[in-house]
């Protein structure tokens, strides 16, 4: 037995016919087991789509560009412009907490919670920060 089920729903038709052929019959062998199990319904995050067309870009960043990092021009990692892309795009309006060892640490900061919607916008902001910057970026291979 699988560990997780996910349905997307787009209707209520679609919704009712996947509760009683795909959900019930999940959840009535799952609680067999005597395990607890929990439910959640929430909105739809960003797709696999978008995720794949995200790293391409962020690698041309890495590829293309220096930034200051400890008072040194560096070349950062394709993570790292994910880091960073993604407080200018959240307006630079982040957590801070002091590391382990006195550093600092960048709190919050997860594309991967973004909805469908503000991924798009979060695309649109790295197409725009790109061209600001003189960064070339690939052309998109995929569906968004």
């Amino acid at each position: 037995m699988s560990e997780s089920l996910t349905i997307e729903l787009f209707n209520r038709q679609q919704a009712r016919a996947d509760m009683q052929t795909r959900l019930f019959p999940f959840l009535a062998l799952a609680l067999q087991t005597g395990r607890r199990w929990m439910l959640i319904v929430r909105p739809e995050t960003r797709t696999e789509a978008q995720n794949r067309l995200m790293w391409p870009q962020l690698q041309a960043f890495a590829d293309q560009l220096v930034w200051p990092v400890n008072g040194r021009m560096e070349k950062l990692t394709p993570e790292e412009w994910k880091d960073l892309l993604t407080a200018a795009f959240n307006s630079e309006t982040m957590r801070l907490a002091m590391g382990l060892n006195g550093g600092t640490v960048m709190l919050g900061q997860r594309t991967s919670k973004f909805s469908k919607k503000r991924f798009s916008e979060f695309v649109e902001f790295l197409y725009a920060t790109a061209a600001d910057r003189g960064v070339q970026l690939p052309a998109w291979q995929g569906e968004e």
